[in-house]
């Protein structure tokens, strides 16, 4: 009889214990705000934009791919931004940005080349492709490892090293938006669109520096010509994609060569500003 009063004594003394944790547990999770997981909502709608733009190649709906792949990225530039604002950066909103850029700008631009022209050129086609979303994932897993690296100099923080995913799969989609614009076969060739994924997966996996902008600091009236300027980029991609895709496509190719003199210049200026600087007295 003591026996069973004593476990029958225990049980009490137990479940509290079990009902405190699971308390615990609910009370952090709904307190969990919605800023914090607005970032990953917007991480997770470019993804699906990724996998729709894939949808809609199989289906042959090259326009509605393109534009598809357009609003990942521009749901990708805002998701992290507003996360800083937001003070809601996390590990893991930056894994799954990286697992959402694999798939959006690294799978996607590959598979739709291929489902476009690149089919027609066997296994090369295949193996360009294939190359383009390797790299992709390469160039998303050094930036992951490269996040606060406390070596660079701050002048250093304004450059990519490499081009980013977003960026590659813009390059490696140009030649199908040429041939939107222009309907020119010459873009339609399995050999100018393999030579644009070519450099794609190039640029993104190499050292070239590239401007990052996120530090950029602006002067008021500055900011205001670049709101402006961003609201009539916004409202041409409304109004006329193809040429506006196609002009932001070649500006950017273009200043990729003047990130680079850019880059060398400060270097330049660093290294010697630190030859100048007389050693601290012992």
């Amino acid at each position: 009889m003591s026996g069973d009063a004593n476990e029958d004594d225990d049980i009490p003394r137990r479940r509290p214990f079990v009902g405190r944790v699971g308390a615990g547990a609910k009370r952090r999770l709904q307190s969990l705000s919605f800023n914090r997981i607005l970032p990953n909502i917007l991480t997770l709608l470019a993804m699906c934009a990724g996998l729709t733009a894939i949808r809609y190649g199989i289906a042959g709906q090259w326009e509605r791919a393109v534009l598809a792949i357009v609003v990942a990225a521009m749901l990708d530039g805002v998701d992290g931004r507003l996360a800083r604002l937001l003070r809601s950066t996390s590990d893991f909103g930056a894994q799954l940005d990286s697992l959402a850029d694999a798939v959006s700008f690294g799978v996607a631009p590959a598979l739709l080349m291929f489902l476009w022209v690149m089919h027609d050129a066997g296994g090369v086609g295949w193996a360009l492709s294939l190359l383009h979303a390797v790299c992709a994932v390469l160039r998303l897993a050094r930036f992951n490892t490269m996040v606060g690296e406390p070596d660079l100099p701050h002048w250093a923080h304004n450059y990519f090293t490499g081009v980013p995913s977003p960026a590659g799969a813009g390059i490696a989609i140009m030649p199908l938006i040429f041939w939107l614009y222009t309907d020119s076969e010459f873009f339609a060739s399995p050999i100018v669109a393999g030579a644009f994924l070519l450099t794609s997966s190039i640029l993104m996996v190499s050292r070239v520096p590239v401007f990052a902008g996120k530090h950029l600091r602006l002067k008021p009236q500055h900011a205001l010509m670049l709101m402006v300027g961003v609201i009539a980029v916004v409202g041409f991609l409304v109004t006329d994609p193809w040429p506006t895709l196609s002009i932001l496509g070649i500006l950017y190719l273009a200043s990729i060569p003047l990130s680079v003199v850019s880059f060398r210049r400060l270097q330049a200026h660093a290294a010697a500003t630190a030859t100048d600087t007389p050693p601290n007295p012992l």
